[in-house]
């Protein structure tokens, strides 16, 4: 008897992105048999005048009425996307992205949209979805880019541990979806063949999933451009955290934080 999987977490703002992402989101938890969890965040807005006045009673019932409404309009719209997937909607206090990261604690899949509305209007671009890749204990996806049907996940790799992890998440992913598999391997001389530890790891998975076709190219590109040209015919693409010549100081490796804001599919990051 099998335990029942984490839920499929999406974060949700109002925005028009973010109800791409519940979309995106409610298919995944479909797919994995998963229940779905909706998580709204109220952060009361900062007041930034001094000595403003404080938020009158109505005021505040309004800015709850908003949020309510922002979850309903997403347990929606993901019921017209799975009318038989469990959802669960919820409205919780707090900043956005420790509150998701909390509920990530929980999660099979956190996603969230690649854009959303901050408390004050302004667009994030992506800063909360790189914030939750960094740091969630789940694999993070980010929905952005067009919407594709080619059976295809790419993963980028570069033979470090984060890389090999990704690529072991990529074959879970590929088999789960009946997918191909490209594992892509950026080199900076057009001259270099791919290191062999990568394709004894790739040997290695597919005595694992012997029933999904994976190829390993070799781009004599930079990684993140490599990555972002593979998305546009890609399903989902797949990165590590982080990879080899990173910094060690930055939450997030900056071919991963390339891709989150340029890539042409929805990206998974696999800490």
């Amino acid at each position: 008897m099998h335990d029942q999987p984490g839920p499929v977490t999406v974060g949700v703002d109002g925005s028009d992105e973010s109800l791409t992402a519940v979309e995106w989101a409610a298919d995944e938890a479909r797919l994995r048999h998963a229940p779905l969890r909706i998580v709204h965040v109220f952060t009361l807005p900062m007041l930034y005048a001094p000595l403003g006045p404080p938020l009158l009673g109505s005021e505040l019932d309004s800015l709850r009425e908003t949020s309510d409404q922002i979850a309903r309009t997403a347990e929606r719209r993901a019921q017209s996307r799975a009318p038989e997937l469990p959802v669960e909607t919820t409205v919780l206090d707090g900043a956005p992205i420790p509150v998701l990261l909390q509920q990530a604690a929980h999660a099979s899949l956190m996603v969230v949209a690649s854009r959303g509305i901050g408390a004050v209007g302004r667009l994030l671009v992506g800063s909360t979805g790189v914030e939750l890749a960094a740091r969630a204990p789940c694999p993070v996806v980010v929905v952005r880019g067009r919407p594709h049907k080619a059976q295809r996940i790419v993963v980028g790799v570069d033979g470090s541990d984060p890389s090999l992890t990704a690529l072991a998440y990529a074959f879970d992913e590929a088999a789960l979806r009946g997918a191909e598999l490209t594992a892509v391997h950026a080199v900076e001389d057009a001259t270099a063949t791919a290191d062999p530890a990568l394709t004894e790891a790739i040997e290695r998975h597919g005595r694992r999933f012997p029933d999904v076709p994976v190829d390993l190219v070799t781009v004599p590109a930079h990684p993140a451009e490599a990555l972002i040209n593979a998305s546009a015919a890609a399903d989902l693409l797949i990165v590590g955290s982080r990879g080899r010549g990173g910094f060690r100081g930055l939450l997030l490796g900056s071919v991963s934080q390339a891709v989150l804001h340029h890539a042409d599919c929805p990206v998974a990051v696999r800490r």
